[in-house]
């Protein structure tokens, strides 16, 4: 049915519901998996602005932070999968958008399949906050598994 399948997760308690969904169906369907992390870019608020200018510094560890956060979060990803006895490829998508990047890496890692959480937010938490999975929805070519 699937012969891959992308995990889409941010490494948070409801994440890795979706984490732990997707890799029980990929070890039932015995298919790999592609898990996936997006760190979003540094967008600092206009009073941040002047704080970039006077100490480059900060735009550095910031991504050096994201790298090291998605490193932790992949690496658990591995451990579960490896547990689970499902093959896993990791991917990390530095300064992207998490729709953006969890469609192109469909296509770009041939998955079949898209396994994600969300919140399932309503009315203004959805408009203030988005919805990555509604995105991803939207878009995407090949069928979403939801994971509440």
């Amino acid at each position: 049915m699937y012969d891959r399948i992308l995990i889409a997760t941010d490494g948070s308690e409801l994440a890795g519901k979706g984490l732990r969904h997707g890799l029980a169906l990929a070890a039932t369907l015995r298919v790999p998996v592609v898990v996936l992390t997006v760190t979003e870019p540094w967008m600092p608020a206009f009073d941040d602005a002047l704080a970039l200018s006077a100490d480059p510094a900060l735009r550095q560890e910031y991504s050096e932070g994201c790298a090291e956060s998605a490193q932790r979060i992949l690496a658990d990803a591995i451990a579960q999968a490896t547990t689970a006895g499902v093959a896993c490829e990791t991917v990390h998508v530095p300064d992207g958008f998490p729709s953006d990047a969890i469609v192109k890496a469909t296509a770009d890692h041939g998955a079949g399949l898209v396994v994600m959480a969300s919140h399932g937010r309503r009315g203004l938490g959805r408009v203030l906050l988005g919805s990555q999975a509604q995105a991803v929805l939207t878009r995407s070519t090949v069928p979403v598994l939801v994971v509440r």
